[in-house]
């Protein structure tokens, strides 16, 4: 491939491409590469670090515990309590289906790294508090619901926490009204729950390969393990989120035709260049889109149709959207590398 490179007064680099840009699989030491230019600092991987000191739309004055872009539920009340689920019901949500909620209509949620035979919850410590744990206590099943799926797991702590079907049930923190489906999809691991204790989306998400079964469990269907996935956000839609679940953003000092990278030096502090992923684990993108940049310090960073793609440090939890927008220059990445927009 030949490249040509450009250089000016400012800190940034610059690479001519004359080859179509992330539509075709390239060789092994043949990604796209970004010359040195100015400083940069080695790239970290910190979630919930300090947001910085405003540098590159850093430092926002929201309370980041659970974003300012989210859905702005309170952690200390309502679905973010591992309390009783009262009588389960079936609800349709929208773009999901048939979905089981607690007797106050919220979204109850499967987790694909647990085991349903036998019952087992991985889901412990900080992971807890994002997903709170359905306790067992005083649960009843009611239209929809076949009594004889439910039961309970003894949690680490020797709490008994709700099952259906085998599989461990939790809220979402996020979710702050009945009715909301925040988690669905988070991290590609994260599912609103079916009646038979399946994903709740399972008919309706995309394909991964053959014979894939989305309910199979850990390490089986299109979430199961992804390292990248779609996730579903109630104000941008698709957008795109890590193995952690940390949504992914791009940056309009960077461009992805010629390439350019624009976050160097201080702005590293508050957006960590997202690393490259496994192309046989995605979920709901599509595999020629997913490439990676070699940045000035030597490091690969994820690209989508090129675009370099970041996390910010200013996002806590799982599905936080508190970088997009940001300085205007900042905003969440769809599956196509495009700016994530609001829903109108």
């Amino acid at each position: 491939m030949r490249r040509e490179m450009f250089t000016g007064s400012a800190a940034v680099a610059v690479l001519l491409l004359t080859a179509g840009c992330g539509l075709a699989e390239k060789p092994p030491g043949q990604a796209n590469a970004v010359q040195p230019a100015g400083d940069s600092k080695k790239v970290g991987s910190v979630y919930g670090a300090d947001g910085g000191d405003g540098a590159y739309g850093a430092g926002s004055g929201a309370d980041p515990a659970y974003g300012d872009g989210g859905s702005g539920a309170d952690p200390a009340g309502g679905a973010a309590k591992n309390g009783p689920a009262g009588q389960l019901k079936v609800a349709e949500l929208p773009e999901l289906g048939a979905a089981v909620t607690d007797s106050e209509g919220f979204t109850l949620y499967r987790f694909d790294k647990d085991t349903p035979k036998p019952p087992k919850s991985a889901c412990e410590g900080d992971c807890a508090a994002a997903w709170p744990a359905v306790a067992a206590d005083d649960v009843t099943a009611g239209e929809g619901i076949d009594a004889g799926l439910l039961g309970s797991v003894a949690r680490a702590d020797g709490t008994r926490q709700l099952t259906l079907a085998g599989w461990p049930v939790y809220r979402y923190a996020k979710d702050a009204k009945p009715g909301d489906a925040l988690g669905e999809g988070v991290g590609g691991t994260w599912h609103a729950l079916g009646a038979d204790g399946k994903p709740a989306a399972a008919a309706k998400a995309p394909a991964q390969g053959a014979g894939a079964d989305p309910g199979a469990g850990a390490g089986a269907g299109a979430g199961a393990g992804a390292e990248l996935s779609v996730a579903q956000n109630p104000m941008l839609g698709g957008i795109l989120a890590d193995a952690e679940g940390r949504t992914l953003y791009r940056f309009d000092k960077d461009s992805a035709w010629p390439m350019k990278i624009g976050c160097l030096g201080t702005c590293l502090d508050t957006w960590k260049p997202a690393e490259p992923v496994d192309k046989s684990k995605l979920s709901g993108i599509a595999a020629e889109l997913v490439g990676t940049v070699k940045r000035p310090d030597g490091s690969e960073q994820l690209t989508i149709d090129c675009w370099p793609a970041y996390t910010f440090t200013g996002d806590k939890e799982p599905g936080d959207i508190t970088g997009h927008n940001k300085q205007g220059l900042w905003f969440a990445m769809t599956d196509k590398g495009k700016k994530a927009k609001a829903a109108h």
